[in-house]
């Protein structure tokens, strides 16, 4: 199937609206270090309460599809350059959900992909993922070249830091391979000396039972451990503070041309009293074609209400 050109599908790709594309080969050796690294990690519990991080298809790229020889990495800017208002009295909604749901514009746009790829041969088989499957999703960047997974365990490109969402392509087709991206944090540690509940337990790894994105959005108990409620400076929804104080992300970040991320307005700066009694027909308005969803009415008074107290 050598009749697909990698520089062609990457430039067709580009066309359809993706800002950063790479292609990395299926190979048994290339996942030895990646798998070994998430086996550690869920040893350790790092996980938390995310039971799907355990798929063993997550070792197996071939799990997802049998016959795959290439995987297409695509990475789209999200970053919009508003500032939240400044105030004890608003909560904080990470920068990446203060739009449109990026799980729909992402699919939509990776069927896109996906449909012109297999019109080009009969026999070309596909299947798209984005934050959605089994994947490794930034050591496969990593490999495709998009960038590098960072000590803050998010991926960093050069073009755009790390605001970006990450999608994979799986192909049955061998492609002409882009170069691994090398790792640029160097001696920087501002992103495990910013985080306040120290979740960054070391350079590159990450532990989700400290880690306020993952006990504001995913956490479903009554009320938040008390090391996290007490450090959650206004984050309701998410945290950027270690991408805040990323270097790469306040010399690179450039604003998104995609007009579905741009924010609503009520969620850039929510006032938390509101969000402390917010009622399900409140919610089902603010939160409406927003990833926000998956944060509960009672998750958001909780998150408040922890905030207030």
């Amino acid at each position: 199937m050598s009749f697909l050109d990698s520089e062609a599908i990457k430039t067709k790709i580009l066309a359809m609206g993706f800002d950063r594309v790479g292609i990395a080969p299926v190979e048994a050796q290339n996942e030895d270090d990646a798998n070994s690294q998430l086996k550690t990690w869920l040893a350790l519990g790092y996980h938390g309460d995310l039971s799907w991080m355990e798929n063993p298809k997550r070792l197996d790229i071939k799990a997802c599809l049998p016959e795959v020889q290439s995987v297409i990495c695509v990475a789209l800017n999200y970053y919009t350059p508003v500032e939240r208002p400044v105030g004890k009295e608003y909560g904080k909604i990470s920068r990446y959900a203060w739009g449109r749901d990026y799980h729909k514009i992402m699919h939509k746009k990776l069927k896109q992909v996906c449909d012109w790829l297999e019109s080009q041969c009969e026999t070309i088989k596909t299947r798209y993922y984005s934050d959605t499957g089994p994947i490794q999703d930034k050591a496969w960047a990593q490999r495709a070249g998009l960038g590098w997974i960072a000590k803050n365990a998010n991926l960093i490109t050069r073009n755009y830091g790390s605001w970006v969402f990450l999608g994979e392509i799986l192909i049955n087709v061998p492609l002409q391979p882009d170069q691994p991206h090398t790792e640029h944090c160097g001696s920087c540690t501002r992103c495990l000396d910013a985080c306040p509940t120290q979740a960054i337990t070391q350079p590159f790894v990450v532990d989700a039972n400290l880690c306020i994105a993952y006990h504001t959005i995913e956490n479903r108990a009554e009320e938040l451990p008390s090391q996290i409620a007490q450090n959650l400076q206004g984050w309701v929804a998410g945290c950027d503070i270690c991408q805040d104080v990323c270097p790469w992300n306040q010399r690179f970040a450039k604003p998104t041309d995609k007009i579905e991320f741009n924010p609503y307005p009520h969620n850039v700066g929510p006032k938390l009293t509101e969000l402390a009694n917010l009622t399900e027909l409140e919610w089902d308005w603010r939160f409406r074609s927003s990833a926000l969803r998956r944060i509960k009415p009672a998750m958001f008074r909780r998150n408040a209400r922890a905030n207030l107290s």
